[in-house]
């Protein structure tokens, strides 16, 4: 994914009713107007949050009959969740090491006997 549409991605789930728009569409295609009823906004705005979320490409509309349909698009989301897991497994991997370097490094938690006494006792 290029910077890009990945920025119109991450930039278009900013908003938490844009989230909630796109959570709510994992479980299934809606109309417009099903998707705005639980909001307290019009439906003008309600479409305009689904417009941001099509342009970045994570929603797509289809007119049928006297009803627009919005669906999700998993492939797309799939490419945020993918770039996000592997940023993620990145940063667990550096702080496993972290940890193993700390662990190595506290006498604390040392195993072998290389640990002597101080001198004088």
């Amino acid at each position: 994914m290029t910077d890009d549409r990945l920025s119109l991605a991450f930039a278009a789930l900013a908003d938490p009713t844009r989230r909630d728009l796109v959570a709510r569409l994992t479980i299934g295609g809606a109309s417009v107007s099903e998707l705005a009823a639980p909001y307290a906004m019009s439906l003008q705005a309600v479409s305009k949050h689904l417009t941001v979320l099509e342009g970045a490409g994570l929603v797509t509309r289809r007119k049928e009959g006297r009803r627009t349909l919005v669906h999700l698009e998993p492939e797309r989301l799939g490419e945020v969740t993918a770039w996000v897991d592997t940023h993620r497994r990145r940063a667990e991997a550096r702080m496993s090491r972290l940890a193993a370097v700390l662990a190595d490094t506290d006498p604390s938690t040392r195993t072998d006997d290389t640990i002597t006494a101080p001198e004088g006792e």
